[in-house]
């Protein structure tokens, strides 16, 4: 009987939900046992599968002992269980075919087709999840651009002066104290540095709660449009009115 680690992933995703633990792990015992193979081990991540850093796959890849003793094989319940990128998923087969490890998905066996069509059967199923994941994100970024031109916001990490609550800007009465401040003094034409300084001898913070920099006071300058009043998403060059309170009157 050959022994092998059943490996599982857990999407951080609902619409992933269908591929619970239960179900790959069924699935995987399933053909172990038909197949005479021994699950010696469980490793679990819970991730997306374009995160190239998970402590139970690199654990897999990287570890000298997941071999010894003698592993011969990492079963999966499909290829896109361990990437959703073609070019990850070779490399990490490599990297398991190089400690004598055979990489094994349930799903995308094909016991019964011929072993050189094998890589390109399954060249095209990465493919395919590889665009499923495109299309996701294209649509959600979609939808971003969308709220983001109607003033909404859109997501990532508030402006210094606001927070977010309920998926909406709102203004942080100490922060935006602080960003007052920060444009007072740039109208009697301190530098960033000057700001700074200015700043941290108030014990005034960032925040992360640390002192102020030139760097950090510059990054505040750059929002003036957000703190006015407007708001765009992205790269793009399109300021529209906001749907949060403006800071700077």
């Amino acid at each position: 009987m050959k022994r092998a680690i059943g490996y599982i992933r857990l999407s951080t995703k609902e619409q992933d939900e269908k591929f619970g633990e239960a179900t790959q792990k069924e699935a995987i015992l399933d053909f172990a046992t038909k197949h005479d193979y021994e699950i010696t081990e469980w490793v679990k991540d819970v991730a997306s599968g374009v995160k190239d850093s998970r402590n139970g796959l690199d654990r897999l890849l990287f570890d000298v002992n997941v071999a010894n003793p003698l592993i011969e094989a990492v079963i999966v319940f499909k290829s896109d269980r361990i990437a959703r990128e073609i070019k990850l998923y070779f490399y990490y087969e490599y990297l398991l075919m190089k400690k004598g490890v055979e990489l094994v998905s349930v799903n995308d066996g094909f016991p019964d087709v011929p072993k050189d069509y094998k890589g390109i059967i399954k060249s095209f199923i990465l493919f395919s999840a590889e665009q499923e994941r495109n299309n996701i994100t294209l649509r959600t970024s979609g939808g971003r651009a969308i709220k983001a031109k109607s003033g909404g916001y859109a997501g990532g990490h508030p402006p210094f002066g606001y927070v977010v609550r309920n998926g909406q800007l709102i203004i942080d009465d100490t922060e935006a104290y602080i960003v007052r401040l920060i444009f007072d003094y740039r109208r009697q034409n301190k530098s960033h540095r000057e700001i700074a300084d200015l700043l941290n001898d108030q014990n005034l913070f960032t925040k992360t709660g640390k002192t102020w920099s030139a760097p950090q006071v510059f990054y505040v300058i750059k929002n003036e449009n957000t703190y006015r009043g407007f708001y765009k998403y992205g790269k793009g060059n399109e300021w529209v009115r906001g749907q949060h309170e403006a800071i700077l009157k």
